[in-house]
């Protein structure tokens, strides 16, 4: 099966259906930083242009077309203004590429928040819209913590639609994945050795007394509120985001044995399913948490993944419980 990815970012979408054993035919991203480290990783043909520049007619045809449109019109941290942003448009464009390659199966990504944004209305647009075009809708709010064996809380909906004309019978036996059992901790995915000093919080930061009396657990992230140190007491590291390496109390902060400091954005990588050898030479720090950030979670992408191609294949996932150890 090939795949056609739009909003490409950093990859992570790309990794999971490669994961998964399928075949990457291209990807478009617009933002050159995201451009710089997905080119380090991946060979395919990358598209650095804006999505509404694209010549479809000219892209090769794929099976699945996915793709994490923006998701800030939707986001409780966003203004909500959903398709009367223009950022909201996104997904009829997504549709202007399902309408004209008609794939298998069209795969999409968002905030939770999507499912609730006016009223419910605008989730109801989205099936509708894809119902019309003879798609079926399955949708879910999965999170990371449940799929891979990763510490992050990370809600997220994801959409899959199958091709009525063609393969309606996939959709049919077509489920989402069955959680996986959380056995990792934070300290699993946090490096003990020393990093780079400026990740520390030493005496000289004015919030330093607050942080050293607050932070005592080297099994969880804590986060600086303004005034005060939030916990995460379910041992998880709280939803990344994208503004998280502007600092303010958007930084993930951890206790290592010799001191306090934030998460590294190779941490950060790594609490999305990324591997350590992932490469972003070149890339600034900032540009790196940004990325972790607007990044989905490789894991969760992949389990979905391997469920649409049972799906194809004639095997039934209502009942799926294979991907326990995933």
């Amino acid at each position: 099966m090939t795949v056609g990815s739009l909003y490409a970012g950093i990859g992570g979408i790309c990794q999971g259906f490669k994961n998964a054993g399928m075949q990457i035919a291209w990807a478009n991203e617009i933002d050159k930083w995201a451009c710089k480290t997905y080119r380090q990783n991946f060979d395919h043909t990358l598209i650095e242009k804006d999505v509404f520049a694209l010549n479809i007619e000219e892209l090769e045809k794929v099976d699945i077309i996915a793709g994490g449109f923006p998701c800030q019109p939707f986001s409780v941290a966003g203004y909500r203004k959903g398709f009367n942003d223009a950022r909201g448009n996104h997904f009829f464009r997504m549709l202007d590429f399902i309408d004209q390659m008609r794939p298998a199966v069209a795969f999409f990504e968002n905030v939770k928040n999507l499912v609730g944004h006016d009223k419910g209305n605008t989730f109801k647009m989205i099936e509708k819209e894809l119902r019309n075009r003879e798609y079926s809708f399955h949708a879910k709010v999965l999170n990371t913590k449940d799929y891979g064996n990763i510490p992050h809380n990370r809600e997220r909906i994801f959409i899959v639609a199958f091709d009525l004309n063609k393969y309606q019978d996939a959709s049919e036996i077509f489920d989402f994945p069955s959680p996986s059992l959380l056995t990792s901790k934070i300290s699993d995915f946090i490096n003990d050795s020393p990093v780079d000093e400026k990740y520390y919080y030493r005496e000289d930061k004015y919030m330093y007394s607050e942080l050293e009396a607050s932070i005592k657990s080297t099994e969880t992230v804590y986060q600086w509120r303004r005034q005060y140190v939030r916990e995460n007491k379910s041992n998880v590291c709280p939803t990344l985001t994208a503004n998280m390496g502007t600092g303010g109390h958007n930084v993930p902060l951890v206790r290592v044995s010799d001191g306090i400091r934030k998460l590294t954005p190779t941490e950060c990588l790594t609490l999305q399913g990324f591997p350590k050898s992932f490469k972003r030479q070149g890339v600034s720090d900032a540009q790196l948490y940004k990325q972790a950030g607007n990044s989905v979670s490789i894991p969760v992408i992949e389990a979905i993944a391997v469920n649409i191609t049972k799906a194809l294949n004639g095997e039934d996932t209502r009942s799926d419980t294979t991907l326990s150890t995933l």
